[in-house]
């Protein structure tokens, strides 16, 4: 009882009763910038969002994307994950919270997953990006994010679970848990029996951020050695993510519901149910077709690369000997300036190599125009054999 009371006192306290006698003290508010509260919620999503993008653009050779298509794909998914999970949340969860009012937080997962998805499958399509081992490599991105992430509702006290009876090793308490009315009530039954137990709650977010840090690892792994086909590691992710969801969310108390059924328990049950099926299908059908490969080791990937590589030299050719123009012309003025007679000597051959490094500079930008046209129609070659090859594997 000393506890709570201590609690019901301070604010922003966390604890675990038992695991040790001591209590946490962590504020929402990290800093004020200009009168601004930065809160860590917002801190601990970015560094996940942040830890995710490094890790993808590490091993996006693995997967056969090109690293400058990667970021302008995960650019556009973050922006829209970050809409799609506050509209889900203002939609589904809370319906009277003000969209804009980012300060008073509120995402859902769910909502910034799909939402994401559909902005990177768009941006897979103009980017000509595959999108399948795109999906792969996100799926491992989601799990670092959504491990790291959900520290954030630690630090919030919510998306906890039910009360227990107390005797829970890892149960917790602070100072918004025990103004739950299920807390209060579930307290007020332990006092009538006479037990000196506290009504701790599961701390969810710890089940979560752990769940998803075992399936990165995993998957991490398998990606490296046991992949057979492109999709594989994102079936493999939703199928891991929906399973533990539904367990974790089955403990929660701020589930939004539909009659007797939690919506998010019966998505999570869902996906992974669709992701299941899907990962056996393709298993067999991938594994069986002696023919398919994998994107990173097609002629398509291969093509797409050379031909980005060729680009990137043109251009930085072209950047070259822009800067060598640039660097004569500055040159000129400095040389009349001495007033011999070598001047009009010099002045004629730097006149001479100003208007070689103009047609240099010209040269090479038609050259990167032309390169650019080849890489293009190279890619839409490669993408209709592409095509050709999927259906001609959809027949088999």
């Amino acid at each position: 009882m000393d506890t709570l009371l201590r609690l019901a006192d301070e604010s922003g306290k966390i604890e675990f009763p038992n695991l040790w006698n001591g209590s946490l003290a962590i504020d929402r508010v990290a800093f004020s910038v200009f009168g601004i509260d930065i809160y860590w919620y917002g801190i601990i999503i970015a560094v996940g969002v942040i830890l995710a993008f490094i890790y993808a653009m590490k091993r996006s050779r693995q997967f056969g994307i090109i690293s400058d298509h990667l970021f302008d794909v995960v650019f556009v998914a973050i922006i829209a994950g970050f809409i799609g999970a506050r509209a889900y949340y203002c939609i589904f969860i809370d319906a009277k919270i003000n969209f804009f009012d980012l300060r008073h937080g509120g995402l859902a997962i769910y909502g910034g997953v799909i939402l994401a998805a559909v902005a990177a499958a768009i941006m897979c399509k103009v980017r000509k990006v595959n999108l399948p081992a795109m999906f792969d490599l996100g799926g491992l991105g989601l799990l670092i994010g959504q491990c790291i992430g959900r520290w954030g509702n630690f630090v919030n006290q919510e998306a906890y679970g039910a009360p227990t009876a107390g005797d829970l090793p890892w149960g917790m308490t602070g100072t918004a848990i025990i103004q739950d009315p299920l807390v209060v009530q579930k307290q007020h039954e332990l006092f009538e029996q006479g037990s000196d137990l506290y009504a701790l709650v599961h701390p969810c977010f710890l089940y979560e951020s752990l769940w998803c840090l075992v399936g990165f690892l995993f998957l991490h792994f398998y990606s490296k050695k046991l992949r057979t086909f492109d999709g594989e590691v994102f079936l493999l992710y939703v199928l891991w993510y929906g399973a533990g969801r539904a367990w974790i969310e089955g403990l929660r108390t701020d589930s939004l519901y539909i009659g007797d059924f939690r919506v998010s328990q019966l998505v999570a049950i869902g996906s992974a149910a669709i992701a299941l099926v899907l990962f056996v299908i393709f298993k067999l059908t991938k594994t069986k077709n002696k023919g398919y490969v994998l994107y990173k080791d097609s002629q398509l990937c291969a093509d797409r690369i050379a031909a980005y590589e060729n680009k990137m030299m043109v251009l930085d050719e072209k950047e070259k000997a822009k800067k060598a123009m640039k660097e004569s012309e500055k040159a000129a003025p400095s040389i009349l300036a001495e007033g011999t007679d070598d001047v009009e000597l010099d002045d004629a051959e730097l006149k001479a190599a100003a208007e070689e490094a103009t047609e240099t500079a010209e040269e090479t930008t038609e050259a990167a125009d032309e390169a650019t046209e080849v890489a293009q129609d190279a890619e839409d070659a490669a993408a209709d054999g592409e095509g050709a090859e999927e259906d001609n594997n959809d027949a088999d």
